[in-house]
This record gives structure tokens, sequence and C-alpha cells, in this order.
């Protein structure tokens, strides 16, 4: 399953292909963020519902956030722009 993730704002050339493997994170009462297979530790904003179970190995594009910031501070704040499950 793919799904493209388009928010608001044009998406342009600066978007990141990664993969890598969700998360729960149990600290600021818990979220879900994605750690690349490069250990990159990113907070993404819209990870569909789907996609949030621990463990999930997952290709996906995004597109950091460098302007907001957030609560978790863990990683780096991201928008998805594609995602789809590895199997």
């Amino acid at each position: 399953m793919a799904i493209t993730c388009l928010g608001t704002e044009s998406v342009d050339n600066k978007s990141i292909s990664a993969i890598g493997t969700v998360k729960y994170i149990s600290l600021e009462g818990g979220f879900y963020g994605i750690t690349t297979d490069d250990n990159k530790n990113l907070d993404p904003l819209n990870l569909p519902k789907e996609f949030q179970v621990d463990g999930k190995r997952i290709s996906f594009k995004y597109v950091e956030k460098k302007e907001m910031a957030s609560i978790h501070m863990w990683g780096t704040i991201v928008e998805i722009i594609e995602i789809r499950e590895l199997k």
C-alpha cells in the first residue's frame, strides 16, 4: 500500500527519500517517530494512522520542517510526502 500525503504547501525538489522503521517513543505522553536506516531520528507531523505501528518498515519521502519546534524534542520535524510499507 502506498499513500501520498500532500499538504497545502507545494513540494519542490527539497524532498528526501528514505527507508526506515516506525518507533513508538514513550516520551512526552508517547508518539510515533521514524528511525531511518542511516540512523536519523525523524518526528513526522502527519504519519498516517495505518502506519503508526511500532516496528513497521517503510519507504517514504519527506520534507524537513526546520522552522518548526516540537514538545517531543526527539529528532528532526518532517512532513511525509509519500509513504509505503515494506514487506
